[in-house]
């Protein structure tokens, strides 16, 4: 619609919730191995809001004994590993080749003694 105004959105509702999105993403990530594009789909959050949550998670998991673990993101070009990289969100570009065509990080949550 040109020079109009737009349409009015449809408000959404988020899902009832029994548990706290925290709490959701720990249980998920106990699973096994996800990355935040499917951490965002399985617990109903926006993508960008998951390296937050992860944030905290990672520094409570100790003091609940359990260990927050971290799969780097790779280079798709040049298999280049983030491994010094400490933010949880994906890399947008790669150091060495300057691709953009990563392989996003990925987390879990494992049990201590496990």
């Amino acid at each position: 619609m040109r020079g109009g105004m737009l349409p009015a959105m449809p408000e959404r509702q988020p899902p009832p919730r029994s548990e706290t999105i925290r709490d959701s993403i720990a249980r998920e990530l106990r699973g096994g191995w996800l990355s935040a594009r499917q951490l965002s789909s399985l617990v109903g959050i926006s993508e960008k809001a998951v390296p937050g949550h992860l944030e905290h998670l990672r520094k409570s998991a100790s003091g609940a004994g359990e260990t927050f673990e971290l799969e780097p993101a790779v280079c798709t070009k040049c298999d280049y590993e983030f491994e010094e990289r400490d933010r949880l969100s994906k890399p947008s570009r790669c150091p060495e080749c300057k691709g953009q065509r990563l392989e996003p990080p990925r987390f879990r949550i494992t049990t201590d003694g496990t």
